[in-house]
């Protein structure tokens, strides 16, 4: 097999293409979006948040929740959520900047334990407010200093 533009002897062409098509499931969304008493709540329909594809994805999902939160209120409910790449670290913070930078209101809640691992690591759960359930976090929108 001759080498034809950058691709090795060994590999036909078609190899190459085929490991970047996006499969029909990627399609779905990867959020649930719903208003609860004011606060716009995105909730992750994965329990695992590994695949490249799908990081992508949400984070495309994730900057329009942002550009739309109503009343500038955004609420991240990782609930069922057992693990998260890395990768999507690299999204959340992408998230919080274009939150900071529009006046949105970001909070996260339901962080089981390996997330919260991974918010340790890479110390993000000192950068996001992080509340316990969604209950607590939709409250807490609300409350004015340190003693609301």
């Amino acid at each position: 097999m001759e080498a034809r533009r950058g691709f090795p002897r060994r590999y036909p062409p078609a190899l190459f293409f085929c490991t970047y098509r996006h499969s029909t499931r990627d399609s779905m969304p990867s959020l649930k979006i719903e208003i609860v008493e004011g606060v716009t709540v995105a909730s992750f329909t994965d329990a695992k948040i590994l695949d490249e594809a799908k990081i992508q994805q949400i984070g495309t999902e994730l900057m329009e929740c942002a550009a739309t939160a109503n009343d500038s209120r955004l609420l991240l409910d990782f609930e069922g959520v057992s693990f998260m790449s890395s990768a999507m670290i690299g999204k959340l913070v992408l998230l919080h900047k274009k939150c900071k930078d529009g006046e949105v209101k970001l909070k996260v809640c339901n962080i089981s334990d390996n997330v919260m691992e991974v918010f340790k690591i890479t110390r993000l759960h000192k950068v996001f407010d992080i509340q316990k359930d969604r209950e607590k976090a939709i409250k807490s929108f609300d409350k004015k200093g340190w003693f609301g």
